[in-house]
C-alpha cells in the first residue's frame, strides 16, 4: 500500500451487532446490511500536507506587466472587487450547503473491550469492523443507527499502543437515555466507572450522570425523551468562545442553537449544529473563564462532516481563518473526495463529499 493509503482504511461489512442491554429511544432493532464493496474509513491523517492554491493568479501577478502605474490602478481595484465577491459567494454558499455530522474519530487501547462496553452498557450497535495487519491497526464503527442517517463513533486501535493521553481539551460525549439511574446501575454491574452519580445538571433540571469508558473517555448520560438520534453531543473546550462560534458559523455553516453563561461555575457553553438538538448530534463548545489553551493529548482525533463540495468548503474555511491540512480532492484508489482542516483552537475536522460517502456505504 502507498504511504497515503496507509493512513486511510477501506472497511468490510460489520460483525453481528451485540443486542443492547439498555432501551434507548429511537434505536432500531434490525441490523443494517453492508455489501463487500470498498468502504471509506476516515481518518488517521497524521501530518499536514502542503497547501495548493485553489484560485487563479493573485492580484499581484496581474500587475507585473510594464506600463503606467496609473493604468494598473483600475486593474488592482477590479482584482480586489473580484476577491471580495468571491469571498462573499464562498461564505454565502456555505449557508446553503447540505451538511451533516457523520462520525467522530478517536483512539483506544483495547478495541474488543471498548466495543463490549459500548454495546452492553451504552446500547450501541457494532456497524462494521476491520483489521489491517499490514498497516498495524484495526478500527470499528458503532452507533444507534445506520451511517447513512445517524452520527456514529469510529474507534481506532493501533497495534501495540494500549494507552493514550486524552488531554484537557476534550470534554465528553453526550448520550440520551430513557432512565439515567438504571443505566448507571447497569454500568456499575458491568464494572464500569461512574464519575458523577445521577442528579440535576448544573443550572438546570435535566437528570444527568457521567461515566468513563475503558480508555477514560467521559460519557455524559442525559435523561431525555424519544429521539431518532440518541448520540447528542461532542464537547470540546476552546480558548475564545466568540471566535470559535463565529468560525463554526461562517466556515462550517453551523447554526448557533443556544449559548449559556454560568458565572457561578465560571464557564460559558455554546451549542452548534445542523439541526435541532433533539434530532441531531451537535457540537458543544465550552469556555472556562481565564483558560485560553488546552492540552489536546493524542487520543481524540476529529469529527467528519458531509458536504456537497469539498473544494468550495476548503476555500470558505481559508477565508474564515481556518487552516487546510489536506487539500481537497479524491483519495487514491477510491476517488472519495475529502478535505481536512483545523479550527482556530487546533481542533481537526474532515469534510467528505456527500455523494461519495453514500457510494462507499453501498
Amino acid at each position: 500500500m502507498s504511504s497515503l493509503s496507509a493512513t486511510l482504511n477501506l472497511l468490510r461489512p460489520s460483525l453481528a451487532p451485540s443486542p443492547p442491554s439498555v432501551r434507548f429511544f429511537g434505536v432500531r432493532n434490525s441490523a443494517s446490511s453492508y455489501s463487500t464493496s470498498r468502504r471509506l474509513a476516515l481518518f488517521q491523517l497524521g501530518s499536514a500536507l502542503p497547501q495548493s492554491q485553489l484560485l487563479g493568479a493573485k492580484a499581484s501577478e496581474l500587475l507585473r506587466g510594464e506600463g503606467n502605474p496609473l493604468e494598473a490602478a483600475p486593474v488592482a481595484n477590479l482584482a480586489q472587487a473580484g476577491t471580495a465577491i468571491a469571498k462573499e459567494n464562498a461564505l454565502e454558499w456555505v449557508k446553503n450547503d447540505k451538511r451533516r455530522m457523520l462520525h467522530v474519530v478517536y483512539r483506544v487501547g483495547d478495541l474488543d473491550k471498548t466495543i463490549k462496553f459500548y454495546t452492553e452498557c451504552l446500547g450501541m450497535k457494532l456497524l462494521r469492523k476491520r483489521d489491517i495487519p499490514e498497516d498495524r491497526y484495526s478500527n470499528a464503527f458503532l452507533g444507534y443507527g445506520p451511517e447513512e442517517s445517524n452520527f456514529v463513533v469510529e474507534l481506532t486501535y493501533n497495534y501495540g499502543v494500549d494507552r493514550y493521553n486524552i488531554g484537557t481539551g476534550f470534554g465528553h460525549f453526550g448520550i440520551a437515555v430513557e432512565d439515567v439511574t438504571k443505566t448507571v446501575e447497569l454500568i456499575k454491574a458491568k464494572g464500569g466507572k461512574v464519575t458523577k452519580e445521577p442528579g440535576p445538571a448544573k443550572g438546570g433540571s435535566t437528570i444527568v450522570a457521567s461515566v468513563e469508558d475503558p480508555d477514560g473517555y467521559t460519557f455524559e448520560l442525559l435523561e431525555r425523551g424519544p429521539s431518532p438520534e440518541p448520540f447528542r453531543q461532542v464537547m470540546l473546550r476552546v480558548g475564545d468562545l466568540d471566535r470559535a462560534v463565529n468560525f463554526y458559523k461562517k466556515a462550517y455553516g453551523m447554526e448557533l442553537l443556544h449559548k449559556r453563561d454560568q458565572p457561578e461555575y465560571k464557564y460559558t457553553v455554546a451549542m452548534l449544529g445542523y439541526g435541532p438538538e433533539d434530532k441531531n448530534a451537535v457540537l458543544e463548545l465550552t469556555y472556562n473563564y481565564g483558560i485560553t489553551d488546552y492540552d489536546k493529548g493524542n487520543g481524540y482525533a476529529q469529527i467528519a462532516i458531509g458536504t456537497d463540495d469539498v473544494y468550495k468548503t476548503a476555500e470558505a474555511i481559508k477565508l474564515s481563518g481556518g487552516k487546510i491540512i489536506l487539500d481537497p480532492g479524491p483519495l487514491p484508489g477510491i476517488n472519495t473526495k475529502i478535505t481536512a482542516c483545523l479550527d482556530p483552537d487546533g481542533w481537526k475536522s474532515v469534510f467528505v463529499d456527500n455523494a461519495d460517502f453514500l457510494k462507499e456505504l453501498e
